[in-house]
């Protein structure tokens, strides 16, 4: 079955791509939601000229996200939290907490669009994420997690 996606589906695609699901996927979740329409030849048509109208626009937003991909390779951020022992955290930092952060340093970036290799952090170091600022702009973020002195 053939959709096009409304918004972005993680796993799935980005909105406006044209993709092939199992049948069910589409007629039981996808399109109840909202989340797709049947691509049928008019909406084919009606995506062609929306794309060619935000093609423009697009280029503008790219510039934009790798100008705060540059900003963010600049940037180290430490993360001062509480640790037991064997440097073990207390709790642990996960998407939302690296969000919190980055919105201090003045980067105001959605949590869902941060992903931290290897899942949640529950032990001190250097680690890595990888930030999605468009669906062409991904940034490797090194970041670390230091304990409270």
């Amino acid at each position: 079955m053939e959709l096009i996606l409304k918004q972005d589906v993680e796993n799935l695609g980005y909105k406006d791509d044209i993709v092939e699901v199992r049948p069910g996927y589409g007629r039981n979740f996808l399109i109840p939601s909202g989340v797709a329409v049947q691509a049928t030849p008019g909406a084919k048509k009606m995506l062609a000229e929306n794309i060619k109208q935000r093609k423009h626009k697009e280029a503008k937003e790219i510039e934009e996200a790798q100008k705060v991909a540059a900003q963010l390779n600049d940037q180290k951020m430490k993360i001062t939290t509480k640790v037991g022992k064997g440097n073990k955290l207390f709790g642990s930092i996960n998407n939302a907490n690296l969000a919190d952060e980055l919105s201090k340093m003045g980067h105001h970036i959605d949590r869902k669009y941060i992903q931290i290799q290897g899942g949640t952090v529950k032990a001190t170091g250097p680690y890595q994420a990888k930030i999605r600022l468009h669906r062409e702009v991904v940034v490797d973020f090194d970041f670390e997690v230091v304990g409270e002195a």
